[in-house]
């Protein structure tokens, strides 16, 4: 079976296999990685870029290297192939469990449960729930929306489709590597760097994918593109700009501002602010819907430039 029908294949099943099962309570591969990851941090780590490239290197270039060697081992059997894409896929996605995971704030938020909101948004972002009031929560949930269709699903397919499983397990182990060391604390200003300027390499495709994906299947075309253009620049996430101005575009709503981070406040730029509305609790599902949409495009726009990409190549030899 050609390579691009095992992307496709397995992709398919993997995002199938999300959708039903989501990702398990114990023992998830990503998991498993962040555990080796810390073994390595704590033999490596000093205040130092070099040792936090060092890091990067074996962390990330172990699971390419783990994916590699999976796949040559399955090669001469297409359903093993399939499986493999299909069980990588899987593992490394998570749009279902961020769905959930927004959803269930927007239900305590709905019920007047700000407090069961508070308690329940570290499982979805970074921020400092004790700062946010209901509104301020609602924002953050959409916005966390946003940027993970990226990171969890849009960013693993893309790399999937260029480099199959070893190009999906590379791709979330480097996200997963910046969420750990990539922010700017003072213990990790200097050895996070490379992890946090490799995520920006590895999500820079997903990213613009993304955000096309946004306004296609938004309920606002002309909206997204504008915000996009107006104001993904502003943001101080060359990734995550894009995504949610082009988010709060399709959506109708404004995001960014103040927000705090483990006690550090920031002041954001407004993205759509000239013409979007503040965020509902009712955007959350919204987001929640349009993520899904975008997912699966992305799926679709993933294989078919893989088979395009491969019908050529293979003219090319041919001819």
């Amino acid at each position: 079976m050609r390579a691009d029908r095992v992307f496709a294949y397995g992709a398919a099943a993997g995002l199938l296999g999300d959708l039903l099962l989501g990702d398990p309570r114990r023992g998830h591969p990503v998991a498993a990685f962040g555990r080796a990851a810390c073994a390595v941090e704590r033999v490596l780590w000093r205040d130092d870029r070099a040792r936090g490239a060092v890091h990067t290197a074996v962390c990330a270039g172990g699971a390419v290297a783990l994916g590699a060697v999976a796949a040559r081992v399955v090669r001469t059997s297409p359903a093993a192939s399939v499986a493999l894409t299909g069980a990588a896929t899987w593992a490394v996605v998570g749009g279902t469990s961020l769905a959930r995971e927004a959803q269930a704030i927007g239900r305590a938020l709905a019920a007047g449960d700000v407090d069961g909101a508070r308690a329940r948004l570290p499982h979805l972002c970074g921020r400092d729930p004790q700062a946010l009031d209901a509104d301020g929560i609602a924002r953050a949930v959409v916005e966390s929306v946003a940027e993970n269709t990226s990171d969890a699903v849009v960013g693993a397919l893309v790399w999937g489709a260029v480099g199959g499983v070893p190009g999906l397990l590379g791709f979330r182990a480097v996200n997963t590597l910046d969420a750990m060391v990539g922010h700017k604390s003072p213990k990790y200003r200097r050895y996070g760097w490379a992890s946090a300027r490799l995520d920006d390499v590895a999500g820079w495709p997903g990213a613009r994918l993304t955000a096309v994906l946004a306004a296609v299947a938004g309920s606002d075309l002309r909206g997204a593109v504008r915000a996009w253009r107006a104001d993904a620049g502003k943001h101080p996430s060359p990734n995550a700009g894009p995504v949610e101005a082009s988010f709060a575009g399709a959506l109708g709503v404004r995001l960014g501002g103040t927000l705090s981070y483990g006690g550090r406040v920031e002041h954001r730029p407004v993205l759509n602010g000239a013409a979007g509305r503040a965020v509902q609790v009712t955007d959350i599902e919204r987001a929640v819907r349009l993520s899904r949409r975008v997912s699966w495009l992305a799926l679709g726009v993933c294989a078919g430039a893989r088979f395009l990409t491969s019908d050529r190549l293979k003219r090319g030899r041919t001819s």
